[in-house]
């Protein structure tokens, strides 16, 4: 018999995928992070989605929760050219190493700036991250992978990305400190090259992506009932036994 040929049950070349990896490290030095982030950029690709990448590291990116943080007094902020991308993409990744069990203070200071545009709205009402998925890429050699995980996707989602189901991958190697994802192991290939938990957790996070990415493109993103501003829920029934929201 001959080997049936298996085909994705949609296409995804209209969507658009940004990966951020906060690494402490600044372009060109290599990051284990990066390394696998490129497996989920590499299966991304080879289904047509149009994949853009930063390194925040790389920009000067103000602390803060505001748009714009040069309204602030701020003498340079590189956050709204990074915002752009967010706001165009379909799908958002995250990615980033662990120190001390936790994620690294640059993916502490996307979530934060994430943060800042949550309030602004679409114009069905709902906010501007509806509509979008997100996921994680994690790296290191000690603990922490999916404490990190459940922090960054809740960030995600109660700004209003929706979360596929395992929609994180990771890669701690032996605990210790141990080797790193791209550090060299057995046979001299990375050592996280050929594990194959890692792999099939990059592979199902890129697909998973994809798929609700997809979904949700082709609903028109997520029904706008009952998420919307005030004035709008305010003319529908929404169900709550004793609660009607003020316009």
């Amino acid at each position: 018999m001959a080997e049936s040929k298996l085909s994705p049950p949609a296409r995804y070349d209209d969507l658009k995928a940004l990966f951020i990896n906060c690494t402490l490290k600044r372009s060109p030095e290599p990051s284990h992070t990066d390394d696998l982030m490129d497996v989920c950029r590499a299966i991304m690709k080879t289904q047509g989605v149009s994949v853009d990448s930063e390194r925040l590291v790389d920009h000067q990116i103000a602390f803060g929760v505001q748009p714009d943080m040069t309204d602030e007094g701020w003498d340079r902020d590189d956050w709204p050219q990074i915002w752009d991308k967010v706001k165009a993409a379909d799908i958002l990744v995250i990615g980033t190493p662990l120190w001390l069990g936790e994620e690294s203070s640059v993916a502490r200071m996307l979530i934060e700036r994430l943060y800042a545009q949550s309030g602004q709205r679409q114009e069905n009402g709902q906010f501007v991250y509806y509509g979008k998925t997100g996921g994680c890429v994690i790296t290191g050699n000690e603990d922490g992978v999916k404490h990190t995980a459940m922090t960054l996707q809740y960030a995600l989602s109660h700004i209003g990305y929706v979360i596929p189901p395992q929609a994180d991958v990771g890669w701690i190697g032996e605990i210790g400190p141990g080797l790193s994802y791209g550090d060299e192991g057995e046979g001299g290939a990375p050592a996280g090259r050929n594990n194959a938990f890692t792999q099939t957790n990059a592979t199902i996070l890129s697909w998973n992506l994809m798929h609700t990415a997809r979904l949700l493109k082709d609903a028109g993103g997520f029904p706008a009932f009952g998420n919307q501003d005030g004035e709008t829920m305010s003319r529908q029934a929404l169900g709550h036994p004793f609660w009607s929201p003020k316009g």
